[in-house]
C-alpha cells in the first residue's frame, strides 16, 4: 500500500497523434511519463478514423514501460482516469468490442444527415428555427453542421451502413470505450456525452437524457450509454486490465473527461472567467462560468464541466499546431524524415523565425488546413499563405503560420469575452505548442493580453486528469487546484506591435470574407 505522500493517478492522455501517460501525485507533481504514437487514417469522403484496439495496445505497453522505468512503483497508483480526444464515436458490441474503426473529431461524413436533421420550414444559418431554440433552451447548444459531432457519426453510420448500425449495442466516446475496458462499466459522464446533443443540461445536478431531443435528432436511446456524474468513481479496475497494465486490481477507476474539460481543470483556471489558451493539434480559449451560455452562431456554448456542478464555456478550432507539423514534414522537408529529427527540425526552424519581424512582412497564414469549426462553421475553408513574394524565406513561412494560428485564436477570442461578459485577462496558455517562448510572446501581442505559461503545458491534460481522479476520489478540493499549477513564465503584449498586429489582424478577417464563396465552390463536394 502506498503511502499518502507517495499516492498517484495513473493519467491517460489519449491523442490524435499520441498517448501520453503520467504517474502525477494527489497534489499535481508529475513523477514520470512516457507517449506512444498513434496512426490515423484519413479518407477522402472527410473520414478520419482510429483502431480503438491501437489506443489500447499503446496504452499497455506506456503503462508497462512508465513501471518498468522505476520512477513509480506499481504500488503507489491508487486511481487510473483517462482524459481523450473528444467528439469521436466508438460502435461496440454486447462485449465492448468494436465492430469498426472509431469516427474522430475531424470525420465529416455525416454532414449531410446533420443538415438534414437540423433544417425546418423557417432556417437560420442552416438550422431550424423551432429546433435551434429546443436545443439552446435544453442542452445549450446545436450540433455542428460540419459532421464532426457524435451525432453526425451515429446518422452516417444509421443512414449509410443500416447493417452495422443494427448490430451496435452502444455507441461511446474514446474515454468511455477505453473505461469500459478498464472497469468493466459502459457508462458516460454529463460532461463527456454533451456532444451528442440529446441531453437536459439545464440543471447540472439532474442531467439526462432528453426524450424530445432524441426524437428531433434519430438517435435511439437504447443504443447510447447510461449516464453518471462528471468525477464519478466507477469501480476498481477489471482483472483482466490490471494484469495487462501490471497494476493491482484495487486501483480505482474514475469516469475521466474529454480533453478539452481536463486541460480546463490542469491548466489551473478553474476559477468563474479565468480562461485557458490550448494550442495543440488544435486549438481553443475556454473558461468556467457561472451560469448556462450560448453563441450558437459562433458554436460557443457552455457545457457541464470535469468539476461537478461547473460550467466550461467552450470552442474549439480545427488546426493550430498541426499547421505547424504539416509545414515541417510535408513542405519544408518531407514524410521521410526520421522522426528522432523532429525536434531538432522543430528548435531550427523557431531560431530562423524568431529573426524574422513581428508580422512575416505582411506574410499572412490561413489556418484552416481541415475547414474550421469556431468561430465559423465551414467544412469548406481551406489554408495557404497570402502575400508571400520572392524575398518570402523558410522563417517568414514558419513564424506567419504561428502569427495565423494566433490571429484565429484572437477571432475567436473576442466571441469568447462577449459570451462571457468578461475581459479575460490575464490567459494561461497549455499545450505543444506552449513550450515555444515564440509563441507565447506572438499571442500575447496579438491578443493584447498578458499570457500565462503554464509549468509542463503539454501535460496538462493529465495534470488534470489527476486533480479530477483526486476531487473525486476525496483527496483534494478545487480551490486548492490554481495554488497546484505552477506559471513557468509569463508574457506581456509588446505595445511596439500592437498597431501592425490590429491591422494584419483585419487583413485576415477580409481574406475570410472575400474569398470563402470561393472556397466554398472549390470544396463544397469535397469538404473534410
Amino acid at each position: 500500500m502506498s503511502s499518502s505522500g507517495n499516492a498517484s493517478i495513473l493519467a491517460i492522455d489519449l491523442g490524435t497523434s499520441a498517448v501520453k501517460l503520467a504517474a502525477v501525485t494527489l497534489r499535481g507533481n508529475i513523477r514520470g511519463g512516457t507517449e506512444e504514437p498513434l496512426d490515423l487514417q484519413l479518407l477522402p469522403d472527410g473520414g478520419a478514423e482510429q483502431d480503438p484496439e491501437s489506443w489500447w495496445a499503446a496504452i499497455v505497453r506506456g503503462t508497462r514501460r512508465l513501471l518498468d522505468s522505476g520512477v513509480v512503483p506499481a504500488s503507489d497508483i491508487v486511481g487510473i482516469n483517462v482524459s481523450s480526444q473528444w467528439s469521436g464515436t466508438v460502435a461496440v458490441d454486447a462485449h465492448g468490442k468494436p465492430l469498426r474503426p472509431a469516427l474522430l473529431w475531424m470525420d465529416s461524413r455525416g454532414r449531410e444527415h446533420v443538415r438534414r436533421a437540423a433544417q425546418g420550414l423557417v432556417s437560420v444559418e442552416g438550422y431550424s428555427l423551432r429546433k435551434a431554440l429546443t436545443w439552446l433552451h435544453i442542452c445549450g447548444g446545436a450540433p455542428t453542421l460540419s459532421g464532426k459531432d457524435p451525432v453526425g457519426h451515429i446518422l452516417y453510420l444509421q443512414n449509410e451502413h443500416p447493417a452495422l448500425y443494427r448490430d451496435t449495442y452502444k455507441f461511446l466516446e474514446p474515454k468511455d470505450w477505453l473505461n469500459q475496458r478498464l472497469s468493466g462499466r459502459m457508462v458516460s459522464s454529463h460532461d463527456s456525452i454533451t456532444l451528442h446533443w440529446v441531453t437536459d443540461n439545464r440543471d447540472l445536478a439532474h442531467i439526462d437524457y432528453d426524450n424530445s431531443l432524441l426524437r428531433m435528432t434519430g438517435l435511439s436511446r437504447e443504443k447510447l450509454p447510461d449516464l453518471v456524474p462528471a468525477a464519478t468513481v466507477l469501480g476498481p479496475l477489471q482483472p483482466e486490465a490490471a494484469r495487462a497494465l501490471g497494476l493491482s486490481d484495487s486501483v480505482q477507476v474514475i469516469s475521466g473527461a474529454p480533453d478539452i474539460l481536463a486541460a480546463a481543470v490542469g491548466s489551473g483556471a478553474v476559477r468563474n472567467h479565468e480562461a485557458h489558451l490550448c494550442i495543440g493539434t488544435s486549438s481553443w480559449v475556454s473558461c468556467h462560468v457561472p451560469t448556462k451560455k450560448t453563441d450558437i452562431f459562433h458554436q460557443l456554448g457552455s457545457i457541464p464541466s470535469a468539476l461537478p456542478g461547473r460550467y466550461l464555456l467552450t470552442n474549439e478550432q480545427e488546426s493550430a499546431g498541426i499547421c505547424l507539423s504539416y509545414l515541417k514534414d510535408h513542405i519544408l522537408f518531407g514524410p521521410e524524415s526520421a522522426p528522432q529529427d523532429s525536434a531538432e527540425r522543430y528548435a531550427m526552424l523557431v531560431q530562423e523565425a524568431e529573426r524574422i519581424p513581428a508580422g512575416s512582412d505582411q506574410l499572412i497564414f490561413l489556418p484552416w488546413l481541415n475547414g474550421e469549426r469556431s468561430p465559423v462553421d465551414d467544412s469548406t475553408l481551406r489554408g495557404g499563405f497570402f502575400n508571400q513574394s520572392l524575398k518570402t524565406t523558410r522563417g517568414h513561412f514558419v513564424r506567419a503560420v504561428m502569427e495565423g494560428v494566433a490571429y484565429n485564436s484572437r477571432w475567436l477570442f473576442s466571441y469568447v469575452e462577449k459570451a462571457a461578459g468578461h475581459t479575460l485577462n490575464p490567459v494561461r496558455i497549455i499545450g505543444g505548442g506552449a513550450r515555444s517562448r515564440l509563441w507565447c510572446q506572438i499571442h500575447a501581442d496579438v491578443l493584447g493580453r498578458t499570457i500565462q505559461q503554464v509549468d509542463e503545458p503539454v501535460l496538462a491534460n493529465t495534470r488534470g486528469a489527476a486533480f479530477q481522479a483526486a476531487v473525486a476520489l476525496g483527496r483534494l478540493s478545487v480551490d486548492e487546484i490554481p495554488s497546484l499549477v505552477p506559471i513557468a513564465q509569463t508574457f506581456e503584449p509588446d505595445p511596439r506591435n500592437r498597431a501592425l498586429y490590429d491591422e494584419l489582424f483585419e487583413e485576415f478577417l477580409n481574406i475570410y470574407k472575400n474569398n470563402k464563396a470561393i472556397f466554398a465552390r472549390l470544396n463544397r463536394k469535397r469538404s473534410a
